[in-house]
């Protein structure tokens, strides 16, 4: 499956006072991502808490910064599933600079792969993922 891709500027409040994005601020940006990769899936964050009763969480995350990105960058930020289980999945997660031109390729900015855990919603333990949840992912 190819990487879903989601548009991201950055904006003052994502960024330290020399205007750079403050590194906690690309989870966020993954975050979007995930959550925009599920909506094009069909699938609403709150619709599925509400409809199943459970809910993804981070259960791990590992980063690595290449370059920084700078107050009105625009990003692209990717999303893709790299493994699945029946509690979980590990996504491969990047925020890229957008080039300047047509010639130019993306700048690799952060790198990273995300665990997410289904657990229900209403006791937090984990939990199977539905399978008509799953049969989006194929």
């Amino acid at each position: 499956m190819a990487a879903f891709e989601f548009p991201i500027r950055v904006y003052w409040e994502d960024t330290d006072a020399g205007g750079i994005v403050f590194y906690a601020n690309y989870l966020r940006f993954f975050e979007r991502a995930r959550t925009e990769w599920l909506r094009a899936l069909g699938l609403s964050q709150h619709a599925l808490r509400e409809e199943t009763g459970g809910m993804f969480v981070v259960t791990a995350a590992q980063l690595q910064y290449h370059r920084p990105a700078r107050l009105d960058d625009e990003l692209i930020v990717t999303a893709a599933v790299i493994e699945q289980g029946r509690a979980s999945l590990t996504m491969a997660q990047q925020a890229l600079r957008k080039p300047g031109s047509a010639h130019e390729a993306p700048t690799l900015l952060c790198e990273g792969q995300v665990r997410i855990g289904w657990v229900d919603s209403a006791t937090l333990r984990p939990a199977r993922i539905p399978n008509a949840v799953l049969e989006r992912f194929a």
